[in-house]
């Protein structure tokens, strides 16, 4: 099987071309298992496949190094654009993705050497009802500033859905410990019924913030595209920063701009293509394949 590694501010996935690549009867859950492990795989957070769609221009799936399989995913989506770009799958500059969370449209700005070098996403309008969070309680009402007990330590969160699940923790400073320790059990508190991320957030101004995250099934990651759109609007909603906003992660920036206009968030970042192969280890197949 034909790969290509790429990365989005140091969130780095497995993405492979299921335009030239047979998928059909592969056990993909298995599969990102095996490919992300970093030491007896190719290493990722995860696996992304570049399908086609009978809705849109392109469609994407993404599974998680656990297996599980993601709504969405900001850094994946960049990479997918530049990929398609640059290998030749569109001559385009704007175009559709379809994911579980709905449908996008990236936007290409190419660099001198004609490859695409800034993308930016329009991630559409974030969803702030707990029924589309999900999130246990009122189905139609917003999450803002919830308080939220973990064994002894009192936080308070607001939950966004940006086609995948989000919860925003501000904090005054931030700690690598605090993502670690209570990043899992916030991720598998039983208010979110199909898990949740987890963001932690210092706001250094109006115009930016610090972000780290924990990911629902990959745990600590150096960027989460999601993640920053959702802190964005949270940090809007709880009247901490502006509509735009600069949000600085482990792996690089982010610019996201939540319109009034629209109501839609937009996210501008690079991407980067790292190396391609080809994996030789074991394809796991959801039935033997015959002769």
């Amino acid at each position: 099987m034909k790969f290509t590694k790429m990365h989005g501010l140091g969130n780095d996935y497995v993405y492979v071309n299921g335009f030239a690549e047979p998928l059909d009867q592969v056990d993909l859950p298995e599969l990102s298992r095996r490919v992300s492990d970093r030491h007896f795989g190719i290493g990722g957070d995860g696996l992304i496949l570049i399908l086609p769609s009978e809705k849109a221009d392109f469609r994407m799936r993404v599974f998680n190094n656990d297996g599980s399989e993601a709504k969405n995913c900001g850094n994946g989506l960049r990479c997918v654009s530049k990929y398609v770009y640059d290998h030749g799958l569109t001559a385009k500059t704007s175009f559709t993705v379809e994911t579980l969370g709905g449908i996008v449209q990236p936007r290409i700005q190419t660099g001198p050497d004609g490859k695409a070098a800034l993308i930016t996403i329009d991630m559409g309008e974030p969803r702030l009802a707990r029924k589309f969070i999900p999130m246990l309680g009122q189905p139609d009402e917003q999450v803002i500033g919830h308080p939220l007990k973990i064994e002894d330590r009192e936080f308070t969160f607001t939950a966004v859905s940006m086609g995948n699940p989000h919860a925003i923790l501000f904090f005054d400073e931030l700690r690598d410990d605090d993502v670690v320790y209570y990043g899992p059990l916030i991720e598998n508190n039983e208010l979110f019924p199909e898990r949740t991320n987890v963001e932690f957030i210092q706001v250094q101004n109006r115009k930016e913030i610090l972000f780290r995250v924990w990911e629902r099934g990959s745990g600590v990651t150096l960027a989460c595209g999601t993640g920053a759109c959702a802190a964005a609007v949270a940090g809007v909603l709880s009247g901490k920063t502006d509509r735009n906003v600069t949000v600085h992660l482990l792996g690089g920036d982010l610019e996201i701009e939540w319109r009034e206009s629209d109501n839609h968030v937009y996210m501008t970042g690079p991407a980067t293509e790292v190396f391609s192969g080809e994996y030789l280890g074991t394809i796991p197949y959801l039935q033997q394949k015959t002769p």
